[in-house]
């Protein structure tokens, strides 16, 4: 016995809601209800398995990534610092003359 119901009891309850809903609603209701559960089930697989990959790339080493070029760099700020030099001390030579 399920809390004091009985199997008669749980039957005559099924009538009545069959009788009220029809078996094509209940029928549509069990469908909609088995679908939500599968893709609960699916959405919940699928996650484990995301996890699982993830937990696997972050084992594997990474690839190293190395840029070696000789002495072909340029330093900007340099520059900028040598030409204002230059236009002040083009400034300076004008005022002189």
């Amino acid at each position: 016995m399920l809390g004091g119901i009985s199997i008669w009891q749980l039957l005559i309850v099924l009538g009545i809601i069959i009788l009220v809903f029809g078996t094509k609603k209940l029928r549509n209701v069990g469908t909609d209800l088995g679908g939500a559960v599968k893709g609960f089930k699916k959405a919940i697989n699928d996650e484990e398995k995301n996890k699982e990959s993830d937990k696997e790339e972050a084992d594997q080493p990474h690839a190293k990534v190395s840029h070696e070029e000789p002495g072909n760099t340029y330093d900007v700020q340099a520059e900028e610092k040598k030409a204002a030099e230059n236009r002040s001390s083009d400034v300076h030579n004008e005022e002189r003359k």
